[in-house]
């Protein structure tokens, strides 16, 4: 587009016309030197081995190793490899407000069967260059994961695969409780939910105990499988959960369904005590303020 031996325009005048800055045409990125190569080794290694560091702690790490440098100088490097930190990431359930919202079925209700309500959510999982979004329905009665699903894009289609996955192999349930997020509140979403014949319940907004065993699932599933494996790709993160998610149901002993792994309660060979969210939450606040 632009000519640097043009007749009659000069490279002023083909910068003005293109709304371009003329530094950027004489530019020429430069090679990076070996000292800029093992610091970027000596970068990934620190955050492969902490992924949970930021800028900051890496910058920290590489003083005492004895390197004299800034932290910009960190956080361009971690930029160009595309790694940062592993923390919880905000507004995954952005709501839509032209969408219906539908009210919270579960304050004090008492589930005392499997198959009687299933809860689902979405979180992220950190690769070793991007992310990806992990979707899981889950019984609440027995902790069962029903379906799960990944994702490199935060759509609705994901969502009713996973959805459709379960209802091919699995009784539908009377509930069905999600977040107010815009794939759950989406006209496709609940008009398949209905036409299963299930009632549409869903948090209030900011209520994260309102779904409380999904949260507790996604804890069990970054601390006990994700933080302990650096995922290089989206294949190796779904072999990995799905070996994980295979061991949650079949081998994972739960203190909260007396030490049996969720199959056993979910197929009926062992049983447990009626879940109510309102006794979970207030078990969450007192681990918390203790």
């Amino acid at each position: 587009m632009l000519e640097i031996s043009h007749p009659t325009l000069s490279i002023r005048k083909q910068t003005t016309l293109l709304s371009l800055t003329r530094s950027g045409v004489y530019y020429k990125k430069r090679e990076a030197s070996g000292e800029e190569v093992t610091l970027a080794n000596e970068v990934l290694e620190i955050w492969q081995g902490c992924p949970f560091y930021g800028y900051r702690r890496i910058t920290a790490a590489l003083r005492r190793r004895g390197h004299v440098l800034n932290y910009k100088r960190v956080v361009r490097l971690m930029r160009e490899m595309n790694i940062e930190a592993i923390y919880p990431k905000p507004r995954l359930s952005i709501g839509n407000p032209a969408h219906t919202k539908y009210k919270y079925l579960l304050r004090d209700m008492d589930i005392d069967r499997a198959g009687q309500v299933w809860c689902t959510d979405i979180t992220y999982i950190k690769l070793g260059k991007g992310f990806v979004y992990l979707i899981a329905l889950i019984d609440v009665y027995s902790r069962y994961v029903v379906s799960w699903r990944l994702s490199v894009t935060l759509d609705t289609h994901f969502c009713l695969e996973m959805l459709e996955d379960a209802l091919r192999h699995h009784k539908a349930p009377d509930i069905l409780n999600t977040d107010q997020g815009c794939q759950f509140t989406s006209s496709v979403w609940i008009e398949r939910v209905e036409s299963a014949g299930i009632r549409v319940s869903m948090d209030g907004r900011g209520r994260w105990a309102d779904n409380i065993l999904i949260e507790r699932f996604w804890r069990s599933v970054k601390y006990e499988n994700v933080f302990l494996h650096c995922y290089e790709s989206v294949q190796d993160a779904r072999q990995k959960l799905k070996e994980y998610i295979e061991f949650y149901n079949e081998r994972r002993l739960h203190q909260s369904l007396g030490y049996v792994p969720p199959a056993e309660v979910w197929h009926g060979v062992a049983s447990t005590a009626p879940f109510c969210f309102k006794k979970a939450e207030e078990e969450d606040n007192i681990k918390i303020a203790a």
